[in-house]
């Protein structure tokens, strides 16, 4: 009994030695990426403040908006996959894991043979019968770190899907936010359509009164009536507009399509002009996107040394344990007990290049990795600087825009007084309306690039970075403990 003991110690001692060995391939290495100083237009270059430091309930300030939100991040169905991704990725880490162990397992059975020698020598021309029972054990001993590649490729996997949700968390944000703001242009622009209308309609019922006392002529009165119907035409499709808007907002929110409620209207949303962009550097540490691709590359540079692994042998230990017996009742009895001890050693002499060729495959899947990682960092600075010139250019914009909304409102009305007294024709009015809404349009159009600009440099910085759980906004309860706890201990929070 004790040279079993004995033999099963020493086999354990071997394993764990064994597997203390070297893992082969190369250790990962982040590429050396040089962020630019600054982003372009960036009006503080040093700071270190960034929006992304904001939580969504914070950037955003429509409490409809946030509640919008916060109803998508619980109910989207594209939370719900990444969620799930994660899921299973964390169990292939585990799955994984697992090959460090060994595989144990039992067996249970019953043979019946004539004229052959069983494993007790027992032989005879009669019929026999041998029952079987015991415990087996495997063991891959990781002599070149193939199994610890594995499980780091497989770590790194599931750390990438969980970057991965939290990009989807980001992204959905962005997209509600994005949305809620084009369907409040939308509105806007339909208020415009019915003011343009019923413009048109008094034009019209004018020219129809002085026509009728033939002050006005037909010509006149029937261009105003096609103006009218024109600008009455436009209504409808703007109302399907806004009722697709609406279907898309619910899509996101996970329920059917319906109505949307809306909080404040498009010109009372703030469009910041300048907000901080923090530090470059701090953008690859933020941006979900760019954590995902580096343990993409994490993975596939720890999938090297898997590949390259298999150019050496693998050592296997094997164990059996149990009974064997031509009675039934010997198996419980304490006798006819069996096992086996020993180990294997194989490794690869000719298999046509296919070693070669996967191993300069991973290589290659790894070089694909590290390219794609630096152009990510690349398209990471380009939005958030593209971001930044649309904040700052759009702000000028806009000012300019709306100067020239007032003065055509302006020549609207000189337009209809000289008219009325008969210093004007229809047609400076119609030039004065023709040029009036499509001004508004424009307005309406620049205010909702500023928005969505901030949206964007929201997302392109990676905002809410830094939440232990982003789809959840604190409870009043927490706010005012937080609160507290800073003024007890004298922290700015």
């Amino acid at each position: 009994m004790r040279s079993r003991r004995g033999r099963w110690a020493a086999l354990g001692l071997l394993g764990a030695a064994l597997a203390s060995g070297c893992a082969i391939g190369p250790d990962y290495k982040r590429p050396p990426v040089t962020p630019p100083e600054a982003f372009r237009n960036q009006t503080t270059p040093s700071e270190t403040a960034s929006l992304a430091d904001q939580p969504w309930w914070e950037a955003f300030g429509d409490p409809v908006l946030r509640n919008l939100i916060q109803e998508a991040l619980g109910g989207n169905y594209n939370v719900r996959i990444a969620a799930a991704r994660v899921q299973q990725a964390r169990a292939q880490a585990a799955v994984a894991r697992s090959a460090f162990f060994p595989q144990i397992g039992y067996s249970a059975g019953a043979v019946q043979s004539k004229g052959l020698q069983n494993i007790l020598g027992i032989g005879s021309s009669s019929v026999t019968t041998l029952y079987l029972g015991g415990a087996s054990m495997s063991w891959e001993i990781d002599l070149w770190g193939k199994i610890r590649r594995s499980s780091e490729a497989a770590n790194a996997q599931f750390l990438a899907s969980e970057e991965a949700r939290r990009a989807v968390l980001l992204s959905l944000v962005s997209d509600v936010a994005q949305a809620y703001f084009e369907l409040l242009e939308l509105d806007t622009r339909l208020k415009i359509a019915r003011d343009s209308t019923r413009a048109y309609q008094d034009t019209f019922n004018l020219f129809e009164d002085r026509l009728r006392f033939g002050v006005a002529s037909q010509l006149q009165t029937s261009r105003a009536e096609g103006n009218l119907a024109q600008a009455a035409a436009s209504i409808p499709e703007i109302e399907s507009q806004i009722a697709a808007k609406e279907n898309q907002i619910s899509v996101l929110l996970g329920r059917n399509p319906g109505p949307v409620p809306r909080g404040q209207p498009l010109f009372d949303q703030a469009a910041v002009p300048t907000v901080p962009a923090g530090l470059p550097s701090a953008l690859l540490e933020r941006r979900p996107d760019l954590l995902r691709a580096e343990q993409e590359l994490v993975a596939a540079n720890a999938q090297i040394g898997v590949a390259k692994s298999l150019f050496f042998p693998q050592l296997s230990l094997t164990g059996l344990l149990g009974k064997a017996s031509p009675e039934l009742s010997a198996l419980t009895g304490g006798a006819a007990t069996v096992w086996q001890a020993g180990g294997q050693l194989t490794g690869p002499l000719f298999q046509g290049g296919k070693i070669y060729q996967n191993y300069k495959a991973s290589e290659a899947l790894a070089e694909e990795a590290k390219w794609k990682y630096e152009q990510a960092v690349i398209q990471a600075f380009q939005e958030v600087s593209s971001s930044l010139v649309a904040l700052e250019k759009l702000a000028g914009s806009e000012v300019e825009q709306a100067r020239s909304v007032k003065a055509l409102e302006k020549s609207v009305q000189i337009s209809n007084d000289r008219y009325l007294y008969g210093l004007a024709s229809y047609y400076e009015i119609l030039e004065s309306l023709q040029r009036l809404y499509p001004a508004q349009y424009a307005e309406a159009q620049i205010h909702l690039n500023r928005l969505l600009a901030y949206v964007q440099l929201y997302r392109a910085l990676g905002g809410g970075w830094n939440l232990e759980n982003p789809q959840q906004p604190p409870s009043a309860t927490t706010a005012a403990e937080e609160r507290s706890a800073c003024a007890v201990t004298q922290k700015q929070c």
